[in-house]
């Protein structure tokens, strides 16, 4: 099982390396699930991606408060935005799948937004 997790960790690793540059794919997801698969596998890696210069702030606020930096929320619900009205100029969706959308990427921008910032600052 080490070594499943292991590559998982890696794999996920690199989608979320990769989702740092490529707009539609997230980071932070990836990053979590790759944090979960380390402390599973491998304590070193997991230490170092927690300690990582960009990508571990906001994993570490996410696992010690479940916290979210204002700039990251502000950055998250604008490209949500900017992705719906891509959606709605693309596919020029009927009334019922306009709604859907926009329901489920609503729901996602208000779970973003509800999370609590980071104490001591908005790493």
């Amino acid at each position: 099982m080490r070594a499943i997790y292991m590559t998982a960790g890696l794999v996920m690793t690199a989608l979320g390396i990769v989702g740092a540059f490529l707009p539609l794919l997230p980071t932070t997801p990836f990053l979590l699930v790759a944090i979960w698969c380390f402390s599973r596998s491998s304590p070193r890696l997991e230490h170092w991606l927690l300690n990582h210069r960009t990508l571990g702030p906001p994993l570490v606020n996410w696992q010690r408060e479940g916290a979210i930096s204002a700039r990251t929320k502000v950055v998250a619900v604008c490209l949500i935005a900017a992705s719906y009205g891509f959606f709605w100029y693309r596919t020029q969706p009927s009334p019922l799948a306009a709604v859907a959308v926009g329901l489920v990427l609503s729901a996602s921008a208000l779970f973003i937004l509800t999370r609590p910032l980071p104490r001591g600052g908005t790493r």
